[in-house]
């Protein structure tokens, strides 16, 4: 049986932000799925940086309007969209003033993460399952690329398992070199829990978490993964190999999105 709907929930798309390894696959990977006949939606941050008058992004009123609790405080959920017309499809952003307005994306000007990155990863993946059930829209297949997806995994394992959305859903996290330097807030893992997630599903993490441990937690939770960099960290593609999940090696070029093709089956039929 094959994977007719994928869920990219992305860091970066070019030209939404500037080139990179992770924007350039987060461009390419879901018009080549989409031209492969699947049904597709795509997701990411709405980073400061994005100008929304050139890219025309407008906020979609009937997703919007949701609160996210994280740490007993409110945060509004905005959803936006922008058209790319000549490749028939869409991009959806997850907005918040607090978490992305005014600011440049996981970095401030002087290079230093921003302290809250934890936070915000949180709310970007809870924004995202929030609003693909919204869609009322069934993904086979949810890719995560890039550290501010890395919560998705176990969201959809723990808090999300019993929705209709949800249910038949497989995982698939993309590793890649890029991460953070620094650490997470030493709370992160108190702020990470919701609905049937406890702390027992976050032992793993370290206080306070660096790249490694949230990238190791994704993978923890994910049917499959994805090594996106010729170079990533070592230790993860070793612990994903413990794990007995389907492992893509590195392939650049053309390759990559038939691998990618074959491996959301291969993960969706739950082949080893």
């Amino acid at each position: 049986m094959s994977a007719k709907k994928v869920l990219f929930i992305t860091q970066e798309i070019t030209p939404y932000v500037p080139e990179s390894n992770l924007a350039l696959i987060g461009q390419k990977l879901p018009q080549a799925i989409q031209d492969k006949g699947r049904e597709i939606r795509t997701f990411m941050p709405k980073w400061g940086i994005v100008n929304e008058r050139r890219n025309q992004l407008h906020e979609v009123i009937r997703l919007s309007g949701m609160n996210l609790i994280i740490d007993d405080t409110d945060h509004p959920l905005i959803i936006k969209v922008a058209s790319i017309q000549a490749a028939r499809r869409q991009v959806y952003f997850i907005d918040n003033d607090d978490y992305f307005q005014h600011r440049l994306m996981t970095c401030d000007e002087n290079g230093n993460d921003y302290e809250d990155n934890g936070e915000r990863a949180i709310f970007y993946a809870r924004g995202v399952l929030e609003t693909v059930k919204k869609l009322r829209w069934c993904p086979d297949v949810i890719h995560c690329h890039g550290w501010m997806s890395a919560m998705v995994p176990l969201y959809i394992k723990k808090a999300y398992y019993d929705e209709p959305s949800f249910r038949d859903s497989k995982v698939i996290y993309s590793l890649y070199q890029e991460g953070f330097k620094s650490t997470l807030a030493p709370n992160f893992a108190d702020q990470a829990l919701f609905k049937e997630v406890t702390p027992e599903d976050l032992s793993m993490l370290k206080s306070p978490a660096s790249y490694e441990d949230l990238c190791k937690l994704a993978v923890a939770y994910s049917d499959g993964v994805i090594q996106n960099d010729e170079t990533v960290n070592q230790n993860v593609i070793d612990y994903a190999h413990s794990l007995n999940i389907p492992v893509l090696e590195y392939a650049s070029g053309d390759a990559y999105a038939d691998a990618c093709d074959a491996f959301y089956d291969k993960v969706f039929d739950g082949a080893e």
